[in-house]
Formats: structure tokens, sequence, C-alpha cells
């Protein structure tokens, strides 16, 4: 069954590459008007001609979402160019590892500032227009590592745990203007950041896995179409894991 979102306007933050290009292509392809954003204006450049090639409908616009003003003016963006905001996929996220006593201050900062405000922010924000049309989707992505922890990712275990709490609060605040607020937690899925793990991490990783492959991009974005979906209109605070079984 393919879905169909030839109304709705998407907004996906990170979406210059990986699981968060690959979102946004899957609405394009399902009809929706995309929004693509993302702090790396090069990448955002790339992703505009892979859409303009296949003559998608989107705008693009860099972002910083740990900025208050820049998330604001991406919500004014998206309105002037199509009308309104739908549905919200918060995937911008970076990682800054390391073991607690060689963690820098700076390196906390940044993975909270983008990983946890930047939810924050663009929730906020989009929050204002779903209210008073009554309708939205908020989709956030989370990890696996947010539920179960990983050594060496103190700050972005936190980051992703706190996504969680977040997300769950604001499924029971905004319930009652028919927005959903749900959250997808990735495992170990195949995007240039896991290409450069060694031979040997990736293998560890498998071993946990009980479908014994990495996921792709394609199925967490499947999964956000779901939820972003009228199929999911019952579903809220909800985490929902693309990891093959490794955390159950």
């Amino acid at each position: 069954m393919e879905l169909t979102f030839r109304e709705y306007v998407v907004i996906v933050t990170g979406s210059g590459r990986g699981i968060g290009r690959t979102i946004a292509e899957r609405f394009a392809e399902c009809g929706a008007a995309v929004t693509l954003t993302d702090y790396d204006e090069g990448l955002l450049r790339d992703a505009a001609a892979a859409f303009t090639a296949k003559s998608h409908r989107f705008i693009t616009l860099p972002c910083d979402v740990t900025k208050a003003d820049q998330v604001s003016r991406l919500m004014e963006r998206t309105i002037e160019a199509f009308g309104k905001i739908d549905i919200i996929v918060n995937n911008a996220g970076i990682t800054r590892d390391a073991l607690l006593f060689r963690m820098k201050d700076d390196q906390w900062d940044t993975v909270l500032a983008t990983n946890l405000k930047g939810v924050f922010l663009t929730t906020r924000a989009a929050a204002k227009y779903f209210i008073q049309q009554r309708y939205g989707r908020i989709i956030n992505i989370s990890s696996v590592v947010g539920i179960t922890g990983n050594a060496g990712q103190g700050n972005y275990a936190a980051s992703k745990a706190g996504v969680i709490g977040f997300s769950k609060t604001m499924a029971q605040e905004l319930a009652s203007r028919n927005i959903t607020v749900n959250v997808i937690a990735p495992g170990f899925i195949e995007t240039e950041m896991t290409h450069n793990l060694s031979d040997q991490v990736k293998e560890e990783f498998l071993k946990k896995i009980p479908l014994k492959r990495a996921g792709s991009a394609t199925d967490v974005a499947n999964l956000t179409l779901f939820l972003a979906s009228p199929l999911a209109n019952y579903i809220t605070g909800q985490v929902i894991k693309v990891d093959g079984g490794m955390v159950m």
C-alpha cells in the first residue's frame, strides 16, 4: 500500500543527508511539499539538485536548530511557500563521543543543544501553527541508545533519552488539539556515519541484532510515513524502535 501525502506540507530537519534526506525523499515521492533544512548549505545544495531532477515540490532553507530566530524563520518561510505546515520531523542530530573523564564541556553542550534543545525549539515553533489549525503530526527521531545507554556516548544518550521524555510530555499537552507526537528510535542503521566504523565494531553490533543485518534509512522513513498518515491517527506518545530486534 502506497501512502499519499499530496495535500500535506512537511518539514524535515537535518535533511541534507542520511536518514533525514531519505525521510524527505519518501514524503516527496508520496506527493508532499517538503522543506529541506540543514545547517550545512553544501549538503542542502546537493539535496536540492536531486529533488529538482525528480520534479519534487520543495524549498530549501539553511537552519541551525539551536537558534530560536532561525527556527522561527523556518516556519515562516514554509508557510510563505506552501500556505501551511502539517508535519514536522525532528531529525537533526550530531555526535561528539568520548568517555566521561575525557568529555569536554563543549562536547556535552553542543550535543545537548542540537539533539535536545533543537527538538524543543522546533516543536514549540511548529505547535503554534498546529494549535491554530487544530491538526499536526510531530515525529521525533531518537535512538535506541536513549533507552539502553552506550559507553562513550553519555552526551548523545542523554540527549536522545531527553527527546523521549519531552515527546511524551508534548503528546499529553497537545493531544486535545488533534496533534500527535511520537518517537522513532533507530538502532544500527546504514548511513554515512556508520560507514566510518571499523569492521570489528560493525560485527559487534550485528551480533546483537536478531535479524543479523543493519537497517536502512528507508526502514526509518517508512515508519515515519506511517506515523504521519491517517493510519496512525490514534497513536501518540509512543516510542517505536527500528532496530531489527536489537532492543526488546
